[in-house]
């Protein structure tokens, strides 16, 4: 305890000592502007998209990428930030249209104006209202931005925070690691400053977003020092930032994304149930591992009938030689005595199988990789290891994936796991080494991804843990190793909020929590896998010997509610689909925080258990133990409970029973949502008869999104979209569903309606014609319909 203070105390003073520097040198600088003759500021040249000003040898250029966007590089020489490729994946835009008058620049949007001495930008809508503010800027040995913090101003992003989603008063690092304070009794890691995935964007409520360029550690203080000023800061580097205006948050993360790259599709069996296993044999069990385990495990998912479709063995595989279970050999332990028949065999019972590997580089019992890497240079001279592979150099990669990632790959691997993307660590790091720590993830996962889809010809598939602005491109990102403990529940959700508001949109978690030491909790366990089944990927994981999560092993009603819980996702497969389609288009992220829609809701800023998935349902997780009921709010406009019926108005707190099997969810109104009948894996048998569970408004629409679901052929336009509208007009509901239009012939659908309604209908007509076939819930006020049309033709159901 006394260390721990000592440590904390340490690290506070020493960031304060930093401030203090900053300021004063800051001060020192704004003293000489103010003994400097007053005199205009010109821009010195106006080229393409850039702005470049300089004034005594210091020079800011502003580079437009629209006319919301922009990218800010300062420098107290005469060199400017070069471009980099990991982060950033777009520099060039076409001509935005602004104009310059000494030192204000005017776009359609937005008025910039420059001081300098040092420079310091301020940014103000056409109105004329602040949006952004420079009170100082350090560009040297310390980059610094400081500027005003508004009264009413809030911040959310930063990465996979598990702390809080709104960060206004705190003080947040920014770096790839594990955190830096005390870890708790369960699990290694310090839940409140872990960075396993931070991203520098922070989104303010004033309707603007900073994304500070760099890979640098770095640090924001919103309004932690002082109430009224907030700051991103980094020791090294180069002081270059982009100013998005959005102003709502959507346009703000879209634009992000046109910067560092959308999140793509993932082949579509990755929507359904991942499965990880230790093989029989976690720590201090590896030689209980063997691919019989494997296989059985296998077989009894299927006998259980649980739905999954993704299958991988962790560490425990492989043989742990010179560096222990911290490296990777790529050799299969001697008791997996047929490692390409279990893989078939996997692939047999439709499961995309993986492997879990690590970034260092080990001999095997049977092979030399790390020593002939080494002696080709290809690993990285940390000072310490010299076992890292130096995925940076594509000569290095390409060695790596014939000669070591060969010797699985080749026995039919579909995807790695690519744990420990934290490893590289500098001895006495300079600036540069400390950016290469956190650009490592990227490249890291980048390797596997795309050579994974050039081997197989379609869309390439990764399982990381590290991250940085940019990895949203190599996906998908997990939240690492938490406890199974009740309080680390919330922080996880709370996670994968932020990480998806920060443009990491796909990303899961280990149902269950991942360690776990005390006694087995089925309350937890329930509660974190309805979770789970509702986040953007599911993943059934822990390394707790010899359940290892089962469903099974907790008992006969935990396994009834998982497989309630499964198939529910199953069902929902087309609205997933859909709705990560939409996150390639748009950056809106599967699991949305509640402010995401509600920018404007001060009761949505510090929400953590509850969410929108895609962008008609509310997902309420129970993050309590032993909960009965649970409070859920209801922003504006109206909700239906998804397993009742009950409407629900905007604008109000409202407590519902919450049993062990019910997980609260609602339906937004305007909500169109695709559902198929559930399914053991994923296109297990064509979805012939899709069902369209609608909660009208006056008028709404959804587009619903179909394609091969493997190749990368969306990218260019080979897909379809159904064009589905539901409006309510004078007593009269109306659904059409219109043909599906696009390069992509989908799957032949039979459509059926399940409609919240606020009475029973007198006539239901199909296609103009009035049908018998429907029913009438009075308990949920629900309409079913059968449509008796599939997707050939135009169909159009009313009631009234």
């Amino acid at each position: 305890m006394l260390l721990s203070y000592l440590k904390s105390l340490i690290y506070n003073s020493v960031a304060e000592l930093r401030y203090m520097y900053m300021k004063n040198r800051i001060l020192f600088f704004a003293s000489l502007a103010l003994i400097a003759t007053c005199q205009s500021l010109s821009a010195q040249t106006v080229k393409g998209n850039d702005v470049e000003y300089t004034f005594q040898g210091e020079r800011l250029r502003i580079s437009f990428c629209t006319g919301k966007m922009f990218r800010v590089s300062k420098t107290a020489s005469s060199s400017l930030p070069a471009d980099e490729p990991w982060m950033v994946q777009r520099y060039t835009f076409p001509q935005v249209n602004f104009q310059v008058n000494n030192s204000t620049i005017t776009t359609t949007s937005l008025v910039i104006k420059v001081k300098n001495s040092p420079w310091r930008i301020t940014v103000t809508d056409l109105s004329g209202r602040v949006c952004y503010e420079e009170t100082a800027t350090g560009m040297a040995d310390s980059i610094y931005n400081e500027a005003v913090l508004g009264p009413d101003e809030h911040f959310f992003g930063l990465g996979e925070r598990m702390d809080r989603m709104d960060q206004r008063g705190q003080r947040v690092h920014l770096n790839v690691e594990l955190g830096r304070g005390s870890k708790p009794a369960v699990g290694g890691k310090d839940i409140l400053r872990a960075n396993y995935c931070p991203v520098p964007i922070a989104y303010s409520t004033r309707g603007y977003a900073i994304f500070f360029h760099t890979a640098q550690p770095n640090d924001w203080d919103m309004g932690w020092t002082h109430a009224n000023r907030f700051a991103f800061s980094s020791h090294g580097g180069s002081n270059d930032y982009y100013f998005i205006y959005g102003p709502d948050i959507s346009q703000m993360l879209k634009a992000y994304l046109t910067l560092t790259g959308s999140a793509p599709l993932m082949p579509k069996p990755a929507y359904g149930l991942h499965v990880g296993s230790y093989s029989g044999g976690t720590w201090k069990h590896e030689k209980e591992v063997s691919d019989t385990y494997v296989r059985n495990l296998i077989s009894k998912l299927r006998a259980e009938q649980i739905p999954f479709d993704l299958l991988w063995l962790d560490s425990t595989w492989r043989n742990f030689t010179s560096l222990g279970n911290g490296g990777c050999s790529f050799e299969f332990q001697s008791l997996f005595k047929d490692p390409a028949g279990m893989i078939s065999f996997a692939h047999k019972n439709v499961a995309m199988f993986g492997l879990h590997i690590r970034s260092l580089l080990d001999n095997g019992l049977h092979n030399t990789l790390l020593t002939d890497a080494r002696k080709k240079g290809y690993t990285i001279d940390d000072g310490e290891s010299r076992a890292i592979l130096d995925f940076f150099n594509p000569k290095a990669v390409e060695w790596w994936w014939k000669e070591a990632a060969g010797k699985v790959t080749r026995l039919g691997v579909d995807f790695f796991k690519t744990d420990v993307g934290s490893a590289l660590r500098f001895k006495n790091a300079t600036p540069e080494q400390q950016a290469l720590h956190n650009l490592f993830p990227i490249a890291y996962a980048k390797a596997p991804y795309e050579h994974f889809a050039a081997m197989y010809n379609r869309r390439g598939f990764d399982h990381t843990r590290e991250g940085w602005a940019g990895i949203q491109r190599y996906p998908f990102i997990w939240a690492g190793d938490w406890g199974s403990e009740w309080q680390w529940f919330e922080p996880v959700v709370r996670g994968g909020l932020n990480i998806g508001l920060s443009g990491v949109g796909n990303w899961s978690h280990c149902m269950g929590g991942f360690e776990q030491y005390s006694p087995y909790d089925t309350d937890l366990y329930v509660r974190w896998c309805q979770f789970g089944m509702f986040s953007p990927v599911a993943i059934l994981f822990g390394m707790d010997h010899p359940r290892y999560h089962a469903p099974w092993t907790y008992g006969k009603e935990a396994e009834r509610i998982f497989i309630k819980y499964d198939s529910l996702r199953y069902a929902l497969l087309p609205y997933i689909y859909t709705s990560a389609w939409n996150m390639y288009q748009t950056g809106r992220p599967i699991m949305a925080p509640m402010l995401y829609d509600f920018f404007k809701d001060e009761q949505t800023y510090d929400m953590s258990d509850q969410y929108m998935f895609g962008p008609g349902m509310m997902v309420c997780p129970v993050t309590t133990k032993g909960a009965l009921s649970r409070p859920v709010y209801f922003p504006g406009g109206n909700w239906a409970d998804y397993w009742t019926g009950e409407r629900i108005s905007g604008r109000q707190y409202k407590s519902f029973l919450t049993p062990l099997d019910i997980m609260p969810i609602f339906i937004r109104e305007g909500a169109v949502i695709p559902m198929q009948q559930p399914m053991q894996y994923v296109d297990e048998r064509p979805a012939d008869s899709l069902t369209l569970l609608v909660y009208p408004s006056a008028q709404s629409s959804y587009n619903l999104y179909e394609d091969d679901g493997t190749s990368t052929d969306y990218q260019h336009g080979h897909y379809a979209t159904t064009l589905i509208e539901s409006k309510v007009a004078d007593g009269e509901w109306q659904l059409v569903v219109h043909q599906p239009a696009g390069a992509f012939k989908p799957q032949t659908h039979f459509y059926r309606a399940a409609v919240f309604l606020g009475q029973k209908p007198a006539l239901v007509t199909v296609n103009g014609q009035p049908t018998s076939q429907w029913t009438w819930d009075e308990t949920r006020r629900l309409l079913r319909v059968d449509g008796g049309y599939n997707n050939e033709r135009t169909l159009t159901i009313t009631a009234k």
